[in-house]
């Protein structure tokens, strides 16, 4: 089970910086992490060849033909779990699964790779480095492992409790408990006492412009080993220090990658309103853009931001200190000291919806007026463009009013789509700084902001 639990993000925050590359290095560099990163696994299987298909005879309702094609499959089995169609080689296979590397080397079983969190897609066209948002992770590791006739593991968390968000930070946290500081196995876990919240998955593209990271900020961006915790389910010490080079080429590339840009048409006029609102108002915890575009690196306190404290509360100091301890941090600890939350640069924010750490706010427009917000709504089935709303910029949702609630029957993935803010760690308060802004300030910065 370890090793399933650690297949579910390898590099969930491989957001680094090079410090020693440059030119034809970088991109030399790049070119090998690229491959690293995208045809090369690194967990043994995680279930057999054949429970891919034969999952689908847990589905119910949803009959699967026998001799359904194998795309025909991959886009049944990838609507029921939120994956994507992969846009490398792999084999057939949804973007975020590939075929293991059996204990012979051989490409055999079914692992789960970090593009199961960290590959999505918008409009149609898959990216590696965006965020999942339709990802529904318990379901896909729950009915895998049944479909073996396999026993599912005592649950020591949620997971995820809607399709998007994903629990990545407690499976960290339950992997280092498992290793004393020199990375031997224990026999019997640490109490560290973290508590941490699901939370949607942060695009990479973002991550060459900052120098701290995660979204508390307390871990120096230049960290290559940080980002190699996710494999603590497999890896002894010397295989993580024969395997750090390929992680730092994989940082290279992690580094190059650039956000997709607005598809549909921007007013200009509007937006040149917008980027002086955006001047006024945003860049100083957000910094500027364009070809001398420069960002701060904030981290705003928890009172200020307002935002749910869940994620930057729910690391304990324990656990903040026996990762210190560890081969992880021996170059780059980890801050001891909590302040909030660390205002990411706006690369690509189009793409990048629902907003907030914890995706609880569908739509730009919802962001910076805190009074459209929903408490409770179903979100978008998928991320074609028939479900994103150009005005507002985010995805359209269904607004849930339990007063009155739906007698209509739900498909399995409208039941696992339902987003409650007042479950743990899903707040949708704070970040209310929009709210001081007129109508046509409000709707000339969303201008701006597309061309970012």
């Amino acid at each position: 089970m370890i090793h399933r639990i650690a297949s579910v993000s390898i590099v969930l925050a491989w957001c680094l910086t090079s410090s020693t590359l440059a030119g034809e290095d970088d991109a030399a560099a790049a070119e090998r992490g690229r491959i690293a990163l995208t045809l090369q696994g690194y967990l043994k299987p995680a279930w057999k060849d054949s429970t891919y298909r034969n999952v689908s005879r847990l589905w119910g309702n949803e009959k699967v033909p026998a001799d359904l094609s194998d795309a025909g499959y991959a886009e049944v089995f990838s609507r029921r779990y939120g994956l994507h169609p992969a846009p490398y080689p792999n084999d057939g296979l949804p973007m975020g699964l590939r075929r293991g590397n059996g204990p012979d080397g051989s490409k055999t079983g079914i692992q789960i790779d970090c593009m199961v969190c960290h590959g999505g897609s918008i409009g149609g066209t898959s990216y590696v480095g965006i965020g999942n948002s339709t990802l529904d992770l318990t379901s896909l590791l729950q009915e895998m492992t049944q479909a073996e006739g396999r026993r599912l593991p005592p649950s020591l968390f949620v997971l995820n409790s809607v399709r998007g968000p994903v629990n990545a930070g407690m499976i960290s946290a339950v992997l280092l408990a498992l290793r004393n500081p020199d990375l031997s196995f224990r026999a019997f876990p640490l109490l560290l006492g973290a508590r941490l919240p699901e939370m949607d998955t942060p695009p990479w593209w973002r991550l060459g412009r900052k120098s701290t990271m995660y979204y508390d900020g307390r871990t120096d961006a230049r960290s290559v080993r940080t980002n190699m915790q996710f494999l603590m389910g497999e890896k002894t010490l010397k295989q993580f220090q024969e395997l750090e080079p390929t992680f730092r080429d994989i940082q290279a590339y992690l580094k190059s990658l650039k956000p997709p840009k607005y598809p549909f048409s921007i007013d200009a006029a509007k937006s040149g309103r917008g980027e002086q609102v955006f001047a006024k108002n945003c860049v100083k915890c957000h910094g500027t853009y364009g070809p001398d575009g420069k960002y701060p690196n904030k981290i705003i306190e928890l009172k200020v931001v307002g935002t749910d404290p869940a994620r930057a509360l729910g690391l304990s100091d324990r656990l903040v200190a026996h990762y210190n301890t560890t081969w992880f941090a021996a170059d780059h600890p980890s801050d001891e000291t909590m302040v909030g939350y660390q205002a990411p640069p706006l690369d690509g924010l189009w793409a990048t919806a629902p907003f907030l750490h914890n995706g609880s706010i569908p739509t730009l427009k919802a962001l910076l007026q805190s009074s459209l917000r929903p408490k409770k709504f179903k979100r978008a089935a998928n991320t074609d463009f028939a479900h994103f709303d150009q005005r507002e910029v985010g995805w359209k949702v269904e607004v849930i009013d339990d007063s009155a609630p739906s007698e209509k029957p739900q498909s399995f993935v409208e039941s696992r789509s339902t987003y409650d803010t007042s479950r743990f760690g899903l707040g949708n308060g704070g970040h209310t700084y929009g709210d001081k802004l007129t109508d046509d300030e409000r709707s000339d910065l969303i201008e701006y902001l597309k061309t970012l």
